[in-house]
């Protein structure tokens, strides 16, 4: 495998339903056509997503377009069981002529898309805080008990991780003023951890500070991949008392893909993602 892919972090959620979801965050590092090229790559990208209903994709580099309809052709070309992957992406953000891009995949028997929106980064006084700015989308799942659930991603810039943390606050605030949400889960790679997030910048951070805000990963979590590194980089957020109450106890994990599907530490990095999931059995939420 050429490139490198980084990591699937899984979160269980618990939702008192007959039904599951799993959720997840994904930082598939330059994910770009060289990438896209990559036979194996692609594979292990594919083998990915298809555990979650669903999939937050994230650095995704695509001048072209082409990077999410190929991802569909083989999702769906061999689906069983009528299971049938659609997505929904973000325009191309960021600054000068470095651009990225939001992805969510999901499965369409599951969940739809409510409504979406570019999060717009011009405050007074406050303007261009987001390296990225949050490609905010509301989800309706009519089978899980939590029938509509905000999801707000980010993938910060390290230098600017603390204070981009912090505005996810003002973020949630212009939704819930917009949409009259309840439900709220903000993920991705945060950058959250070691020098880009000391523990004196912590106080600083109004999504940490304020208690309503429930923080699921640990600052003491390891949520990349190299043996010389140790640190939290990605989390899992949530606000709203339904949401929060849905939380299956102790349910965090990492899923190592690189363990499981047998790669070596050049063809794989973990620094940047998580999973939120919903699962089958406890009704679990996947990032």
């Amino acid at each position: 495998m050429s490139q490198e892919l980084a990591p699937l972090l899984l979160l269980l959620l618990s939702i008192h339903s007959a039904l599951a979801l799993r959720i997840c965050s994904f930082n598939v590092r330059s994910f770009g056509e060289s990438k896209q090229e990559d036979q194996n790559a692609m594979d292990v990208i594919v083998k990915v997503i298809k555990r979650c209903d669903i999939m937050l994709l994230m650095e995704i580099k695509d001048s072209n377009n082409r990077i999410c309809p190929v991802l569909m052709e083989k999702l769906n070309g061999n689906s069983r069981r009528g299971i049938m992957y659609n997505y929904v992406i973000s325009s191309r953000l960021g600054r000068n002529t470095y651009k990225e891009q939001y992805a969510f995949l999901y499965k369409e028997k599951l969940v739809s898309v409510k409504r979406s929106y570019h999060y717009h980064d011009y405050q007074d006084g406050d303007v261009d805080v987001f390296s990225r700015e949050p490609f905010v989308v509301w989800f309706q799942s009519p089978h899980t008990a939590v029938k509509d659930f905000v999801i707000i991603p980010l993938h910060t810039t390290p230098e600017t991780s603390v204070k981009e943390i912090d505005e996810l606050v003002d973020v949630y605030m212009d939704i819930k003023h917009r949409w009259k949400a309840e439900n709220f889960i903000f993920m991705g790679d945060f950058n959250a951890g070691c020098s880009y997030v000391p523990k004196k910048a912590w106080k600083n951070i109004r999504l940490r500070t304020d208690p309503r805000f429930v923080w699921l990963i640990g600052d003491q979590e390891d949520t990349t991949v190299k043996r010389s590194t140790k640190c939290a980089y990605d989390r899992i957020v949530l606000r709203g008392q339904e949401i929060v109450s849905s939380v299956v106890p102790k349910s965090n994990s990492v899923f190592d893909f690189q363990k499981a599907y047998k790669l070596t530490e050049e063809e794989v990095r973990l620094p940047s993602c998580l999973s939120m999931p919903l699962s089958k059995d406890e009704l679990a939420w996947a990032t």
